[in-house]
């Protein structure tokens, strides 16, 4: 999967990173590539499926799908 972010430098040094399309999803780093390697990491944990978050409802599934 392919996002675009958006990498800007930081009033307060370094850079903050964000990802339009997922919000909330925000990062920064000291350099680009630090930003860059926090927004990744920032982009798994947002897609994460958090279990206790979703209603089971009996007869649910939970199924993975690949995008």
């Amino acid at each position: 999967m392919k996002l675009k972010v958006v990498l800007e430098p930081s009033q307060e040094g370094g850079f903050t990173t964000y990802v339009p399309s997922l919000p909330g999803c925000i990062s920064e780093g000291d350099t680009k590539e630090e930003a860059l390697k926090n927004i990744r990491e920032a982009i798994e944990l947002y897609l994460e499926p958090v279990d206790d978050d979703i209603p089971i409802a009996p007869g649910t599934e939970i199924l993975e799908v690949a995008v």
